[in-house]
């Protein structure tokens, strides 16, 4: 079976939509997120940048941000990361367990829901 160049172009496509629609989604989250704890919204906008107001949304200190470089240590950091900003937002370890594995839906969740930030 073979498939024909329209099919990959199509598929290319439409997960390249998916993929930018998943982008917005998460970047508009994290700017109103963002926005409620404090800080600058615009950040949100630029990945890696992001990574450095989200260790300091949970209250860590701005370096961490190197450690999302470090391969296998990036995963305890992220999941880390996710827990304490589920606990400034005062919301439960469910809650940053689902920020650490979906979090263009939970970052959008945080932001235009009424949780308050706490730290």
């Amino acid at each position: 079976m073979t498939v024909s160049a329209d099919t990959i172009a199509t598929l290319t496509t439409l997960s390249s939509l998916f993929g930018l629609v998943l982008y917005v989604v998460f970047a508009a989250g994290l700017w109103k997120t963002l926005t409620k704890a404090g800080e600058p919204g615009w950040p949100a906008l630029i990945p890696i940048l992001n990574w450095y107001y989200m260790v300091k949304l949970s209250g860590r200190p701005g370096w961490w941000m190197l450690l999302f470089f470090v391969p296998i240590l990036n995963l305890v950091i992220w999941l880390m990361v996710a827990l304490d900003t589920a606990y400034a937002f005062g919301k439960t370890t469910l809650t940053g367990i689902l920020l650490f594995f979906l979090p263009w839906i939970i970052y959008p969740v945080l932001g235009f829901s009424d949780a308050a930030y706490q730290k």
